[in-house]
């Protein structure tokens, strides 16, 4: 059942003019990012010849592309997931879903899931951007994983507040924008800690993408991405039984 909601919310979002507006709109920024790191690349291969150990096209043009995707990404979630519950809400249609004879974790998970999917759309493409270097030169196949595991795990903790800001609302702008102000509130509490080991910069998703970006893959950064995601689907969860209990 998972899998089915899952498909239809993909159905739902590629059958929305937004979502394809949003796509048409991603794939042009990021297409303009890629294709200015492969300008500035060129514009220093002089100063990088006279460079002993000088990084590569991985470190200077995908290392930075998959994090410019990440704040791009940031940005475009809350508008995607404000509809997940939201809409359903406002639509009316919440109650049929609840009454179904289906959990309210496979609800959750399932539209938790179709959104994720889209996103990895997007991620695809970062990818094969990434991936069409080996035309001109080698890369570093280690880093291009560790950004791939982390953009993965950032885009689902993403996925995973948007659902929930959704399921507090029956309004999806307001649930937009109580995404957009969550998620931006975790970047800034992250910039507002310098120290490394400051409580508040331990809270940023950005922060713990970081280390995936350098090419390290955390264990610390991976369980914290994980119990991020499972905190909020939960919460979800427990947003629709209360749901289910009220009738």
């Amino acid at each position: 059942m998972i899998f089915t909601i899952a498909a239809k919310e993909l159905r739902s979002l590629f059958g929305s003019p937004l979502a394809w507006i949003i796509l048409a709109v991603l794939n042009t920024v990021i297409a303009y990012i890629f294709l200015s790191q492969i300008d500035a690349f060129n514009a220093i291969q002089p100063q990088l010849a006279q460079l002993a150990n000088a990084p590569g096209i991985t470190e200077i043009i995908v290392a930075p592309l998959f994090g410019s995707v990440v704040t791009v990404t940031l940005m475009v979630t809350p508008i995607l997931a404000m509809r997940l519950i939201a809409e359903e809400r406002r639509q009316r249609t919440l109650t049929l879903l609840l009454s179904a004879p289906i959990s309210m974790t496979e609800i959750v998970l399932g539209k938790f899931l179709g959104l994720f999917l889209f996103l990895c759309a997007i991620i695809l493409l970062t990818l094969l951007m990434s991936l069409s270097l080996y035309a001109g030169g080698k890369l570093d196949l280690g880093l291009v994983a560790a950004n791939l595991a982390g953009i993965l795990l950032i885009a689902a903790s993403f996925t995973a507040i948007g659902l929930y800001i959704s399921s507090l609302t029956s309004h999806p702008v307001i649930a937009a924008i109580g995404g957009l102000g969550a998620l931006l509130g975790l970047w800034v509490i992250g910039m507002a800690g310098n120290e490394p080991n400051n409580a508040l910069s331990q809270l940023s998703l950005i922060k713990h993408f970081e280390s995936f970006n350098k090419g390290l893959i955390d264990t610390g950064d991976v369980i914290f991405f994980l119990l991020f995601i499972t905190l909020f689907l939960v919460l979800a969860i427990r947003r629709l039984d209360q749901d289910r209990l009220r009738g």
